[in-house]
């Protein structure tokens, strides 16, 4: 039976912290409160370990921090300092420091829209951050995935599966390995998940898209779930794959 874990506890050296796990990680992309809590409601139910990645200040971090299986990460958005605009920092650091002075215990860091560099790889270590989760290798590819340590001393964890990206991957009618298939190839699955995914049961990117204007409204947004196989089918049978429901 797999086990879940929690990425801050991955250690390159040690192929028992890693090595036919599942790993749960989720981007809460601002998410409105009641959506968030919706995707919470479904990973407690289950029992599973996983690492949440924090964009802004919510109740509901409270909640994750008072569930011992559950660790907070930072999600920093550095697209708009790339567009000139400083309107969450005006440089990288001081985008990475407003975030840990929302989550101070984050050690895992995961860029919004994987933004990346060797620039920014250093001022996540100056930062004091030890795992960094940016780099996507698609399951489709069929590269077995392990963890290394980089040149400033983190940890460097890729992973290999992501919800809307598995939606893009349909539409343009690519392969795409399910979660199950995803999970049972053995080595190490990194799976990505978003509150707003999860609460819409997306399928298409094409429902997010015209679901945006209800995005902060989610009585209203319930009204355009998917009620076929979506993106909530998808992390339920992640859950029970993981051993716990």
């Amino acid at each position: 039976m797999m086990s879940s874990g929690k990425l801050g506890e991955i250690l390159p050296e040690d192929e028992a912290s890693w090595k036919d796990r599942l790993f749960l990680t989720i981007d809460i992309d601002w998410a409105h409160d009641e959506v968030l809590s919706d995707t919470i409601d479904l990973v407690d139910q289950a029992g599973v370990y996983a690492t949440w990645f924090v964009t802004h200040d919510t109740p509901g971090l409270e909640r994750l921090r008072a569930n011992p299986r559950y660790e907070l990460g930072i999600h920093p958005n550095f697209n708009w300092l790339l567009a000139g605009d400083a309107r969450q920092g005006a440089d990288a650091r001081e985008v990475v420091a407003r975030l840990q002075a929302i989550v101070p215990e984050a050690r895992c860091v995961r860029s919004h829209s994987m933004a990346q560099s060797t620039g920014l790889l250093q001022v996540f270590a100056d930062a004091g951050l030890t795992h960094d989760a940016n780099h996507f290798i698609p399951a489709a590819a069929g590269i077995p995935l392990k963890p290394w340590r980089l040149w400033n001393g983190m940890v460097r964890i890729p992973y290999d599966w992501e919800d809307d990206v598995t939606c893009a991957y349909e539409e343009m009618a690519m392969a795409a390995p399910g979660v199950a298939e995803t999970g049972r190839m053995g080595g190490l699955h990194v799976f990505d998940f978003h509150p707003i995914h999860v609460f819409l049961n997306t399928e298409s990117l094409d429902r997010y898209e015209r679901t945006r204007p209800f995005h902060r409204n989610p009585g209203e947004l319930i009204k355009y779930r998917f009620d076929g196989y979506g993106t909530r089918n998808r992390l339920l049978e992640l859950l029970e794959l993981a051993g716990k429901l």
